[in-house]
């Protein structure tokens, strides 16, 4: 089959990645929330060794993840699982570090504030939880380009662009804490979360 191709992916893949080695350098196992492409996970995973780095997704989009691994295997990159937000139970394993991508402005808001969290719940202490997408800061977007893409997302039916002020109300007295805001390619930001004991 013809792999599915995001340019955002190869865009953003190599910014991600500089946070992740340093976020992520005693992690054990992650999961991934929405491979999407498979373009993340066959990038990411071989560059963080040390790690082992699940993928899930909706069904329909197993093929296309499986056909990257198949291109880009790894030995700690593991084939998808099914997980569906608010459909699906938690993956199976002890993962101490969650990583997703361009899902929280895809999601309902329902389904953005159980993801959230599902993460905080399941998480073991000091867990890190990396989010990447846009995202509005104290009500505001951080780009014309960013407003106008929400506006897109809603009129599409999705969820549209979160406010990290949002983000950290649905997790308050979880644990799950915001400890570093990184400015992305393309007027993205790349959150990192600790459940903090």
């Amino acid at each position: 089959m013809n792999k599915p191709y995001s340019q955002a992916c190869e865009n953003n893949k190599g910014p991600i990645l500089e946070v992740l080695k340093v976020r992520l350098g005693d992690s054990k196992s992650l999961l991934e929330i929405g491979s999407g492409t498979g373009q993340h996970a066959v990038y990411l995973a071989a560059q963080l060794p040390h790690l082992v780095w699940h993928t899930s997704d909706r069904a329909e989009n197993h093929a296309g993840i499986n056909a990257w691994i198949d291109d880009f295997p790894a030995d700690n990159l593991r084939r998808p699982v099914g997980f569906t937000v608010g459909m699906d139970d938690w993956p199976a394993g002890n993962f101490d570090a969650v990583f997703t991508a361009n899902t929280t402005h895809i999601m309902q808001v329902s389904e953005a504030q159980l993801m959230m969290q599902l993460v905080a719940k399941h998480l073991p202490d000091n867990g890190v939880f990396c989010q990447y997408g846009p995202f509005n800061i104290d009500g505001q977007y951080t780009s014309d380009s960013n407003r106008a893409f929400d506006q897109q997302l809603l009129s599409q039916g999705f969820g549209g662009i979160r406010d990290v002020a949002q983000l950290q109300q649905w997790l308050n007295g979880s644990g799950l804490t915001l400890m570093q805001r990184v400015q992305m390619p393309a007027n993205n930001q790349l959150l990192i979360w600790q459940k903090l004991p």
